[in-house]
């Protein structure tokens, strides 16, 4: 048997899964009886009410496959021939309605209605509890058939038997609830919205039951779905729901039971009530919360009761189940939670006596391999939720995140051993995973899977196993055993050791070995708990030689040193580091070229959990994309905090993947700045919409037609670098007196005042992950003096009489980035308007732009003969603005939105510009924005050539196409000397 055998009953000579209705069609096996007598008693028990002769029917080769099935069946497990002598008389209905005629999903259907009809009111407690039983009995008989018979495959088998389970959980609670408000001790309660749920667990929770689960749930209660009168009683009451379910559904007597009921998996289980409400498990998941508890939600589901009120629970818990951030440190819990399980369960090499869950290469392998990986990605990969272990395992493949071959044979094993359980579990209803240590036992088992019930069937059976074993231990022990051989009281490894031989490679090894040793000396907080020493000695050797193959070695190491200094805690982000090659490669790089990055990348861990995205190392989206991705972000939080910070976690994300691009020279510069720009907008688009819905719901809709807002500066023109902050002005239409029709109604001035505050508020005020963007809102008119909010009416009027010739400048770069298209468009055309019959003449305009270019001199006088000081310097990015700016002002061919390249190509098309001057400024302008979209993303302050390191040196060469920093610097001051001689001839002496 392969990994990917399933167990089967003997198969029937030439029989095929037939795709008829009847059950009686679909059987396709029958098990071999190891107890031939028992076998030839079960064909006569049933065969004559069947029409078939008995004497035909006692062994596994009777030609009437139900006969078979049965005889099979009850000749191989004691429990399921008791099972078909008390229900005998169902078994032999040959009826449209008994079990062979009808399809099996009606006669599973007939088995749930049964429990609910059970529990009728009219039923005495006695008569519910074997009316239960009575169904439980033929569900395990029935089941059982349709597993042995081939009917049904392990996923239908497992759905079939949580169905059952779920029915009779949900009739029990109802008969509960429908009591206890009878009993009129919980005054208003209604049984249908009690607020009372049951969150199955587990193999129920994921409809993966074995044929003889526990079912694990957890009974929970939400208060605010009660009266508030009656929450107090509520409290002292609803205990009473686990004792009553308990005993209705695991209490023994003569017609056996239903199911056993395991409330333990409920928060602190030693010391918390049966059933606890919503508040009291949120606060101990938020808090107290384990990696284990986690890891048995992936599976949770409402299943009885109030499922709103399940479904509200589980959505407010999500955070704590899926984490945004990606949890490589999850692997190493699971590791050491499977270790302790296997020091518990043994390691028993051989067949006989193995358990198939526990041991390893078993069950719970399969389970944690696929279940740690859901939680490491699922945070940020929804389609990885997935509750079942096999679609679990598919959508792992499907995602990249397992290699598709280990996940078909890991779904193989899993279907083998899960049908070897089954088998087990038949045999005599017992809740085991061991195979038989007995020979008895095993001849049963082997029968019950196809093979000849003896010794010979039992040692084929074995060898079988054999290979599904090692499939499983082949997937995952190179994970597991390594996540937990560093577990407390594990042997370490000499640390030293291997700090110097991956300082080998450091031309200076005694020099990187002196920045390294600290890591191993209780030095650096991020490095003291023992499962972080631990990643860090494993990912040494590999980080170090990567390191060392940096262009600057020492540099690389001496930044990556900074940033593990930074870290508030080691453990996942070495996990992580250790777990991904790109990741770590791209923290390398980062650390070797860019310093500002990685102490942002410090500060904010959290930001390498894109890289693991799929399409992080792909080119950036375009912005209809960008705006799609965050507007359904934002919309999906429940309140203002938690979209304030998804924003900021967006926006943080979005800008670390532009600036990690331009590091690994994957984007160019002038790609970057779009980018930077596109993420800003979509940000600003999103919370604006956002913040005027609210602000609609507590003041009406907005009053007139609405308002735009209007960006400036590097916004406007698209040239954002990654710490650009955002020049807006926001624009209404709106008549003067115009009132908002709202519950709390607001003239039109104060209504868009108060939109512009909560938008500014909503960008740039600190919250748990920081600020999103500085907001400068100094250039809407009269600056500071002047309202938040202007009307259409008076920006238009004041750019016409009264703004100054700066603000006209300003005003070439200004664009519409959110609001109401309309508005926007008036907005802008107003602009256009006010600009081209500018009231100064352009000698006023060349003066005023010359005296404001003295005064910023005169102001900054340090950094005028400094070529690297790129904006302020003569000659630099800002004379390249005013020459564009005021140039397009004096010929009157005004735009909006231009950056001054597009505004230099617009006037050598009016022919204010000759042609090679043109090309020259605008080759200017793109070096030297270039130089400062790196410079800002790589370093914090002013850049200087002279403490550059050669990565980030190289970086810039690369992407001026310049042979090293000493040229660059020559062909700036040259570039410079230029561009400051163009100013001067169009504004005069500055």
């Amino acid at each position: 048997m392969s990994s990917n055998t399933s167990v089967m009953s003997a198969p029937f000579a030439g029989s095929t899964a037939a795709a008829g209705e009847r059950f009686e069609a679909r059987i396709v096996a029958a098990p071999r009886p190891a107890n031939r007598a028992v076998a030839a008693e079960m064909a006569r028990l049933i065969a004559p009410g069947l029409g078939v002769d008995p004497a035909k029917g006692d062994d596994g080769d009777t030609v009437d496959p139900r006969v078979a099935l049965a005889a099979g069946a009850g000749g191989g497990a004691p429990f399921l021939a008791r099972l078909l002598r008390r229900e005998a008389d169902w078994v032999a209905d040959p009826g449209p309605s008994g079990p062979w005629a009808a399809a099996p999903d009606a006669t599973l259907e007939g088995l749930r209605q049964a429990c609910a009809d059970a529990v009728r009111d009219e039923r005495s407690d006695a008569e519910a509890m074997a009316g239960l039983r009575a169904a439980r009995r033929r569900a395990a008989l029935f089941i059982a058939l349709a597993d042995l018979g081939g009917v049904w495959r392990l996923d239908q088998v497992a759905a079939a038997l949580t169905r059952f389970a779920e029915a009779a959980l949900q009739a029990a609670l109802a008969r509960l609830l429908r009591a206890e408000a009878a009993a009129g001790a919980i005054p208003g309660l209604d049984p249908e919205r009690s607020g009372v749920f049951a969150l199955a667990m587990g193999k129920m929770g994921a409809c993966e039951l074995n044929y003889s689960s526990d079912i694990d749930i957890i009974l929970l209660f939400d208060p605010a779905r009660l009266p508030p009168a009656s929450r107090a009683a509520a409290q002292e009451r609803f205990p009473r729901l686990a004792r009553g379910l308990t005993r209705l559904l695991a209490q023994i007597d003569a017609d056996g039971y239903v199911a056993r009921v395991d409330l333990r998996l409920r928060p602190d289980p030693g010391s918390t009530a049966p059933v606890l409400s919503t508040e009291s498990a949120l606060r101990y998941y938020q808090t107290h919360g384990r990696a284990w508890e986690r890891a048995a939600h992936v599976k949770a589901r409402p299943a009885a009761g109030d499922l709103a009120a399940g479904d509200a629970y589980l959505a407010e818990l999500e955070p704590f189940i899926w984490r945004r951030r990606v949890d490589f440190a999850a692997m190493e819990d699971a590791g050491e939670m499977l270790a302790k399980i296997r020091a518990h369960a043994g390691s028993d090499a051989a067949f006989a006596g193995r358990d198939l869950k526990l041991d390893p290469g078993g069950v719970r392998e399969i389970e944690f391999l696929a279940q740690t990986y859901q939680l490491i990605h699922g945070g940020r990969e929804e389609a990885l939720r997935a509750p079942g272990t096999r679609q679990a395992l598919a959508a792992l493949a499907e995602a990249g995140r397992m290699e598709p071959d280990t996940a078909r044979a890991l779904d193989g094993a899993y279907e083998a051993l899960r049908n070897l359980e089954h088998r087990i579990q038949m045999i005599e209803d017992q809740q085991t995973h061991r195979v038989p240590r007995d020979g008895d036992g095993l001849a049963r088992l082997a029968g019950l899977s196809g093979q000849s019930p003896d010794a010979a069937g039992a040692a084929a059976l074995e060898r079988a196993f054999e290979g599904v074993f090692r499939t499983v231990r082949a997937a995952a022990s190179p994970r597991f055993d390594q996540a937990g051989e560093d577990a407390p009281g594990a042997a370490a490894r000499d640390e030293m050791e291997a700090l110097r031989s991956g300082v080998a490679c450091f031309s200076d090894a005694e020099r990187a070995l002196a920045v390294a040793r600290p890591w191993f000396e209780g030095d650096v907080r991020a490095l003291r708990h023992p499962r972080a020493r631990a990643r860090l000695r494993r990912l040494a050797p590999e980080l170090l030689a990567r390191l060392g193959a940096a262009d600057d070695p020492q540099a690389a190491l001496t930044h990556f040193d900074r940033f593990l200094r930074s870290l508030p805690d080691g453990v996942r982000v070495l996990s992580l580091l250790e777990a991904d090659a790109a990741a770590l490669r791209l923290v390398v790089e980062i650390c070797a070229a860019a310093p500002r990055l990685a102490q942002e990348l410090a500060r904010r861990a959290q930001l390498l959990d894109a890289a693991l995205d799929k399409d992080f190392f792909d080119a950036p989206p375009a912005l209809a994309e960008w705006r799609a991705q965050i507007d359904a972000l934002l919309s999906a939080q429940s309140d203002e905090e938690r979209m304030l910070d998804a924003a900021r976690r967006w926006g943080a994300e979005q800008r670390f993947q532009i600036s990690a691009g331009l590091v690994q020279g994957r984007i160019s510069t002038a790609e970057a700045m779009r980018d930077y720009t596109d993420v800003a907008e979509a940000a600003i688009g999103a919370l604006w919409a956002e913040v005027a819905a609210r602000h609609a719901a507590r003041h009406g809709p907005a009053p007139g037609a609405g308002a735009t807002v209007l960006a400036l500066g590097r916004m406007g023109s698209r040239e954002m670098t990654a710490g650009s902050d955002v020049d807006l002005i926001v624009v209404y239409d709106a008549a003067p007196d115009a009132v908002s029709t709202g519950a709390r109604p607001l003239p039109a001035p104060q209504y868009y005042a108060r939109l512009t505050q909560a938008l500014t508020r909503a960008l740039s005020a600190p919250t748990a992950e920081g600020a999103l963007y500085e907001v400068d809102m100094r250039l809407r008119p009269s600056g500071r003096a002047g309202p938040l909010a202007t009307s259409l009416s008076a920006f238009a009027r004041y750019q016409q009489e009264e703004a100054w010739t700066w603000e006209h400048m300003a005003l070439t770069r200004a664009r519409a980035v959110a609001g109401a298209p309309d508005v926007g468009e008036a907005a802008l055309a107003a602009a256009v308007t006010a600009m081209g019959r500018a009231r100064n003449t352009p000698p006023q305009i060349f003066a005023d732009a010359a005296a404001m270019r003295a005064k910023f001199d005169a102001a900054n006088p340090k950094v005028l003969d400094d070529p690297w000081a790129f904006k302020a310097t003569r000659g630099g990015l800002i004379d390249l603005e005013y020459i564009a700016q005021t140039g397009l002002l004096a010929a009157g061919v005004v735009e909006t939105g231009l950056a001054p390249p597009e505004g230099f190509a617009v006037m050598r098309a009016a022919g204010a510009l000759e042609p090679a001057e043109a090309d020259s400024l605008t080759d200017a302008y793109r070096l030297m924005a270039s130089l400062l979209t790196l410079t800002r993303m790589a370093v914090d302050g002013a850049f200087r050539p002279e403490t550059a390191g050669r990565a980030l040196a190289g970086l810039i060469s690369e992407n001026c196409e310049i042979a090293d920093l000493a040229t660059l610097e020559s062909r700036l001051r040259e570039i410079q000397a230029m561009v400051r001689a163009t100013l001067v001839a169009r504004l005069g002496p500055v």
